[in-house]
Order: C-alpha cells, then sequence, then structure tokens
C-alpha cells in the first residue's frame, strides 16, 4: 500500500443518513405545525402523525416538542459555517463574508426556518433551543479560527471572535426573519445588506 495515501473521509452509513433524514422530516413538520396552529396547541402525537411514525419513535428521537426543530436550526448553521471554510487563507473571515454578502451568493432563505427564527421570540422553550443551536455552532467556529491563527481553540482571543461572529450572524438571521414578517418582497439581496451591516458592526469591535 502506498504509504503517502490518505484514507478516504468515512461518509455516514445508511442508517445514520435515514436516521437524519428522518430527523428532519419530523423538524420541518414540526414548524408547519407550530406556524398553522402554535406552539401550545401541538402536541407530540399530531406531529409523529404527520411524519408517519409512532408518537414512541419520536420521544426516542427528541425529548420534547420544541427540541424536534433542532435539525433544521441545525442545518441552516452547518451550511453558514462550511461558507467559511472557503475562505482563502490571505483572506480575513469577516472581510470574506462581507465579500460573500455584496457578491450576492447567498441562498434563499428557507421560509421554514424564517417561520421558526420568528417563533422563538415569543416562546421560551423555542428560544433556548436557538440559543443551544448557536452554542453547539460556537466550537466549530473556534476550531476554524484556530486553524487560520495557528492558535489553540482555547485561546481566549480564538473564544471572543468566534462568539462574535457567532453573534453577528444571530442578530442578522433575526432581524430578516422579523422585517420578512412584514416586507414579504424581501429576498436574497436584503439578507446580504443586514449580514453586511451586523458583520461590519462585529468588526468595529466595542466604540463605547
Amino acid at each position: 500500500m502506498d504509504q503517502d495515501a490518505t484514507p478516504a473521509a468515512a461518509k455516514p452509513s445508511l442508517t445514520d443518513r435515514r436516521k437524519a433524514a428522518l430527523r428532519l422530516e419530523i423538524a420541518r413538520a414540526t414548524v408547519d405545525l407550530f406556524a398553522s396552529q402554535g406552539v401550545a396547541a401541538t402536541k407530540g402525537e399530531q406531529i409523529a402523525r404527520a411524519v408517519g411514525i409512532s408518537t414512541r419513535t419520536l420521544w426516542r428521537h427528541f425529548p420534547s416538542k420544541q427540541s424536534c426543530v433542532r435539525p433544521l436550526l441545525a442545518e441552516s448553521l452547518d451550511a453558514a459555517t462550511e461558507q467559511l471554510r472557503h475562505c482563502p487563507p490571505d483572506t480575513g473571515l469577516l472581510t470574506f463574508l462581507i465579500d460573500t454578502c455584496e457578491r450576492g451568493t447567498l441562498p434563499e432563505a428557507d421560509p421554514a426556518v424564517l417561520d421558526l427564527i420568528r417563533m422563538t421570540g415569543t416562546d421560551p422553550a423555542l428560544r433556548a433551543v436557538w440559543l443551544q443551536a448557536h452554542d453547539e455552532a460556537l466550537p466549530v467556529l473556534r476550531e476554524l479560527l484556530a486553524e487560520r491563527a495557528g492558535a489553540s481553540p482555547d485561546d481566549l482571543r480564538i473564544k471572543v471572535h468566534a462568539a462574535t461572529i457567532n453573534g453577528a450572524l444571530r442578530a442578522a438571521a433575526e432581524e430578516f426573519a422579523q422585517r420578512s414578517a412584514t416586507e414579504p418582497d424581501m429576498g436574497p439581496a436584503d439578507l446580504a445588506a443586514i449580514l453586511r451591516s451586523a458583520l461590519r458592526t462585529a468588526a468595529e469591535g466595542l466604540p463605547y
């Protein structure tokens, strides 16, 4: 065997892919029910029925009805984080993200995710899931920044910078979700403008 050959990255098993697909289907069904009848009125049995599974199976995947939306939020955050991996080594991450916004290469916002983000503003349990999703994205951002800086992910500066990017992305997502509820014509260009403003504000540091 060629000693220089590197093993291919392990792909998720078929079982894992099916599990992930089911969890995402559950998340979308849950958001649809939350949006149509409210979080409080939605029961686990309804979510399970909408997906065609038993309630017992639903609770094997998620501990609560609000946590059912987690895969949809994770998918959105993973997409944003993955975009950062394409940043050239000689380009700052904030500059790269702002340039990406200005080029208009952002994907269309998922209406289900926007509905969900808006609901996190009024339901404390959903808010906790939303914040948890961002909290779980922090280690990925820290690893990415640490690799670029040749530093440890546990370095305080790395932690602060990761939290800054994370916070800017969250604030921009919430701003776009709220505004799009009353301005239905908003699209990728508007999302790009909001992201650009949030990221430039983050780049300013604390001027107070």
